[in-house]
């Protein structure tokens, strides 16, 4: 008797476990979005000359676009100041290695020490953005820590070119030919000529840490790259810049939807507990009657591709459940609307479903004058498909009993 009662406590709980594993679940649908974002930082831009002072303060104002939990779109507008500098040590030991002398001409030194220069610019672009952190762990708007990269390319407005001294490119030129080598090109080069408009390619990683829905906290670094003499001076290679931003991120509309996803229903397991039972002399056998379970009646309406409307070819299923409930004072019929997964979106066959169920109530209710009372209607969208063929999935089931 012990280890009866011991297996059945063990079925039992089995039968709990099941239950709880085949809960709803709950997914995330992600809808596209725009957004602002505004930062502030540093730049460096690439030079010979201290670090330190070829660092200048930058700004970065951001309209963007999430279309998918992965890609997105953004126009950048990044500004404020870039600096270069030339050494001058530098060349005074090149020349006197090249002619014998520290001066370009009688009275004209080499001076000691830097120029430093610094001028203002605008630089728009349009980047291209990848969240990695949805790429390879999946979509889930409530991740604390995004990663992303990004690439583009826009163009840098620059003007207002000023060195911090009196010495003129023309003196700088005069260095040059005395040099007597034409690859040393380490001289300015239209530091005075205006505003100067060059294209530039970007790219970067930003992290983002969320703080609500629609705000998060963002850390960027990129990199810029542009032709030659940016930073003033010909080098004959590329000049760039970089620049270090942390900011905020605000996000417009709402971000993401949920949806429910029912579990499938489990079956049901009838554990039958055994009693034994001592008996002294046997018991008359008495013939049991026979009770015949009567299977519930059921009627499948099918409707074409995104219709609701009961078509010819299904009416008389209508009329037969109808005719069922007439002969039966006491049964009642439960309208069940379905969708195809394979066709629409969860809130169109959310509807559809609903729609269909409703046009087999109105059919019973109307036509054949069915009490309303009798009638339970209910919809599933797309979320239980109870047939394995697609198309018979745009259906409406009527159970009575």
């Amino acid at each position: 008797m012990k280890i009866k009662n011991v297996l059945l406590s063990c079925l039992m709980l089995c039968g709990a476990l099941t239950a709880s594993a085949q809960e709803a679940k709950t997914e995330y649908v992600h809808n596209p979005y725009w957004y602002i974002q505004l930062q502030g930082g540093a730049q460096y831009t690439l030079g010979e000359i201290n670090f330190k002072d070829l660092i200048s303060p930058n700004v970065q104002v951001t309209v963007g676009r999430q279309f998918t939990p992965v890609f997105g779109a953004r126009l950048a507008v990044n500004a404020w100041q870039s600096r270069a500098g030339v050494d001058y040590n530098e060349i005074a030991t090149y020349v006197q290695g090249a002619t014998g002398t520290g001066t370009v001409t009688a009275g004209t030194p080499i001076p000691a020490g830097t120029t430093k220069v610094k001028w203002m610019y605008v630089a728009p672009g349009i980047d291209l953005t990848f969240n990695l952190s949805n790429l390879f762990c999946g979509y889930n708007p409530n991740r604390i820590f995004n990663f992303s990269v990004f690439a583009g390319a826009g163009a840098n407005i620059a003007w207002g070119m000023d060195k911090d001294n009196n010495w003129e490119n023309k003196d700088l030129a005069i260095v040059h030919q005395a040099a007597g080598n034409d690859n040393w090109k380490y001289y300015f080069q239209g530091c005075n000529d205006g505003t100067k408009v060059r294209m530039f390619g970007r790219a970067g990683v930003a992290a983002d840490f969320k703080v609500s829905d629609a705000v998060s906290l963002g850390l960027e670094l990129n990199a810029n790259t542009l032709s030659d003499r940016y930073n003033g001076k010909r080098a004959n290679n590329w000049d760039w810049y970089f620049n270090a931003l942390a900011g905020v991120k605000i996000n417009l509309g709402k971000t993401y939807t949920t949806r429910t996803i029912e579990a499938p229903k489990p079956v049901e397991r009838v554990v039958e507990k055994v009693v034994e039972r001592v008996v002294e002399k046997p018991a008359p056998v008495v013939a049991q009657p026979v009770v015949e379970k009567k299977e519930p009646f059921r009627r499948d309406v099918f409707f074409q591709i995104n219709r609701t409307d009961i078509a010819k070819s299904e009416a008389n299923k209508v009329k037969e459940v109808a005719d069922y409930l007439n002969a039966n004072p006491n049964a009642k019929v439960e309208v069940t609307g379905y969708a195809d997964i394979g066709t629409g979106n969860p809130t169109i066959n959310s509807r559809l479903s609903k729609l269909r169920a409703e046009s087999v109530f109105n059919a019973l209710t109307k036509q054949y004058k069915i009490d309303a009372s009798r009638i339970k209607v209910d919809y599933k969208g797309d979320t239980i498909q109870p047939f394995a063929k697609e198309v018979d999935n745009r259906v409406a089931i009527c159970i009575a009993e």
